[in-house]
């Protein structure tokens, strides 16, 4: 299953910064190859200062070893040696106009003292941080992550994209800031074998949601990109990233994982923005569009219709 993962996300970061590549028209991804010291390595890509990607990074790694300390906490597990592997992404557009996207997909591996497997699953999700919220954009990522999760609901179990978006809900939330971080998506974790489901099952349900990433997030990238905005209109925009970057150092469990496993720093914080500002006791301006995205942030809604 590692071996079958691993060569879909290859496949899938070609897709993509393909993709992406296309809708900037200027910008190329430059790319770096490492390694991990205790194991592995992966490939990392990044545009910076491109025409509609003020700043873009898709990334891949399949990284093993022993289970950090840390580690063995989190999982309550005493000594052991894990493999992981996954495709992780973050887009910071140019306009404030263009959404933030961020997605993950995961798989990862235990093993006892004899190199066998004891324990495995999927992870992953991805989920879309607007600056000036148009709805239709919020319903259409919704419908296309609605969409993959329901060719898979007979296999797996009924209602995947209820679930799954509350989960994104529940772990997008700045506790500190009492807000989500953006309008949601998918969230899932710990995707593992049953009786009823099997891996490959899982593994049909994540390439499934990975391979329609494009789909959701490219068409709006090419409604929004060419309108006009103001400075004022940038300035919010980073002064949102701001909190965005709260989130990721705070509460992401994706970054903590590599940085608790000597995790390439580079490839880790590749997910901040270039351009941050905090504002002390910043508020929008009543009736604004500013204080409309707050709204909603502050409280999730369900965008599709039941």
């Amino acid at each position: 299953m590692k071996n079958k993962f691993y060569a879909y996300i290859q496949n899938l970061q070609d897709q993509i910064c393909k993709g992406l590549e296309e809708m900037d028209g200027n910008a190329k991804f430059r790319e770096d190859i490492w390694k991990r010291p205790e194991g592995g390595g992966g490939r990392t890509r990044l545009i910076e200062s491109g025409s509609v990607f003020e700043k873009a990074g898709v990334n891949i790694s399949a990284v093993h070893g022993k289970l950090p300390d840390s580690m063995q906490s989190l999982f309550n597990v005493g000594e052991a040696d894990f493999f992981a592997c996954g495709l992780s992404l973050v887009i910071h557009p140019k306009s404030p106009m263009v959404p933030t996207v961020h997605a993950n997909w995961r798989y990862f591996e235990m093993y006892d003292d004899k190199s066998n497997v004891i324990n495995s699953w999927f992870g992953g999700g991805q989920d879309l941080t607007p600056y000036y919220l148009f709805e239709e954009d919020a319903i259409h990522f919704h419908q296309t992550c609605k969409k993959a999760c329901d060719i898979h609901s007979d296999v797996i179990e009924k209602n995947l994209y209820e679930k799954y978006k509350k989960q994104c809900d529940a772990y997008f939330w700045n506790a500190h800031r009492n807000e989500a971080r953006g309008i949601g998506g998918l969230f899932f974790d710990y995707c593992k074998e049953s009786e009823t489901v099997k891996m490959d099952d899982w593994y049909n349900f994540v390439t499934e949601v990975g391979s329609s990433f494009l789909e959701a997030y490219l068409p709006i990238v090419e409604k929004r990109k060419n309108l006009t905005y103001t400075d004022q209109q940038k300035t919010w925009q980073e002064i949102r990233r701001g909190r965005y970057v709260e989130f990721n150092l705070v509460h992401d469990k994706g970054t903590l994982f590599g940085l608790k496993t000597n995790g390439r720093i580079e490839s880790i914080l590749m997910s901040l923005p270039p351009k941050v500002q905090w504002v002390y006791d910043h508020h929008p301006d009543t009736g604004s569009e500013e204080e409309k995205l707050i709204k909603i942030l502050e409280n999730p809604i369900n965008w599709i219709a039941d």
